[in-house]
C-alpha cells in the first residue's frame, strides 16, 4: 500500500467482519500518516499509513477493528524526529 493510493474523500472502513465506514479520508500528510476528515464535533484525526491493508471498492481498508482505530488514532500528525 502506497500514499500515491490513498484519495481525499475515499470511505475508511475496518478490515475485520465490520466493513462499516467510520471515517473518510482527508488526504495524505506527509509520507506516512492519513489525515482524516472532521467528526461530529469538529475535530481531525491522524492514522499510520501502516495500518492501510489495501483498497477495496474504493474504500480504503484498515488492518484493524474500527473501535481499535477510534481507541488509537490521534488528534495531531506524528512528528518526525530529525537525523543528523
Amino acid at each position: 500500500m502506497t500514499a500515491a493510493e490513498i484519495t481525499p474523500g475515499m470511505p475508511v472502513v475496518c478490515g475485520m467482519d465490520d466493513t462499516a465506514q467510520f471515517a473518510t479520508v482527508d488526504h495524505m500528510e506527509g509520507s506516512d500518516t492519513i489525515k482524516l476528515r472532521r467528526d461530529e464535533a469538529g475535530q481531525h484525526h491522524y492514522i499510520p499509513l501502516s495500518w492501510a491493508k489495501r483498497i477495496v471498492d474504493g474504500k480504503l481498508q484498515v488492518d484493524r477493528a474500527a473501535k481499535d482505530v477510534m481507541a488509537a488514532w490521534t488528534t495531531e500528525p506524528a512528528k518526525t524526529m530529525a537525523r543528523g
